[in-house]
């Protein structure tokens, strides 16, 4: 897996939440054989034993069960060793989302259906954020008490962490929270990550404007996973594929930023090459 990341030209690679511990000794023999570097980690990496598939949401910083966030920590902490390990710069992670009625998806289908602008859509927006809002603190404190445990070994072991926004309106933090958050975790271990993906599922839904949102966050940006969205909500396509307008990014992105290209399994190589391409005609060598 990780020869054929480099054999495309790339020289580091994230390892994501979907890798197995039965693969990490030959990641780990890669690693110290010079093969391949290693950016970044996406929690949790390794999944814990008995699971076979990516699941970065198996375990919410979110919840209200003390055994939950207990696993959530576990396992974080064993990301970070291992990012310490492969001397990995970042781990990203999610937080978790606030218990209540999913209402994303049923959304996207009225978007596709072109009935964004519809009162029936308005009214379930409206109803969205006015339940969101009023059971939200319960889990951001759950979330932020685990997160300060985690700040404190991330700390201790030189990495950065990465918050990732979130496609999913039910996510934490919420796009309104960020700054509050920041404040919150001032002290530069505690980063932003700017997916390009779930930012434009969220201006296709009408939650945010993306350059406008990237550009607020700027100052807390650490990096990036570059994939672009089919409207109005297919994400991991190509980056030149979708609705991304990657040109009104440009003027935030750094060359001190981490930019991971996160693309479905899906897409054949040549795809893979195009939308790099892509992004080096636009942003040149940021």
């Amino acid at each position: 897996m990780l020869r054929e990341i480099r054999e495309l030209g790339f020289e580091y690679a994230e390892l994501s939440h979907g890798i197995r511990l039965s693969l990490v000794p030959g990641i780990l023999e890669a690693v110290d054989a010079g093969e391949i570097k290693i950016c970044t980690l996406h929690n949790f990496c390794p999944l814990p034993l008995g699971v076979s598939r990516a699941a970065p949401n198996l375990f919410k910083f979110t919840s209200l069960d003390r055994r939950e966030r207990e696993n959530a920590l576990r396992h974080t902490l064993k990301t970070l060793e291992l990012a310490e390990r492969v001397k990995a710069r970042l781990v990203v992670l999610h937080l978790g989302q606030v218990d209540m009625r999913e209402y994303t998806d049923r959304l996207l289908e009225l978007v596709a259906a072109g009935q964004r602008d519809t009162p029936k859509y308005r009214r379930l927006c409206e109803e969205l954020e006015a339940r969101r809002e009023a059971i939200k603190e319960r889990h951001l404190e759950a979330a932020y008490e685990l997160l300060r445990q985690v700040e404190e070994d991330a700390r201790r072991r030189g990495l950065l962490l990465g918050i990732e926004n979130r496609e999913a309106l039910e996510e934490v933090p919420f796009e309104s929270d960020f700054p509050f958050f920041f404040f919150e975790f001032r002290g530069g271990v505690v980063r932003y990550w700017h997916d390009t993906g779930h930012a434009q599922i969220k201006e296709n839904l009408g939650f945010i404007q993306h350059a406008m949102h990237l550009e607020s966050l700027a100052g807390e940006l650490a990096g990036f996973h570059l994939h672009d969205v089919e409207f109005p909500g297919r994400d991991h396509r190509a980056p030149g594929r979708g609705t991304v307008d990657f040109a009104a990014l440009r003027p935030f992105v750094k060359p001190e930023h981490i930019k991971v290209i996160e693309l479905s399994p899906s897409l054949d190589r040549a795809e893979v090459l195009a939308g790099y391409a892509h992004l080096r005609n636009l942003w040149g060598e940021t």
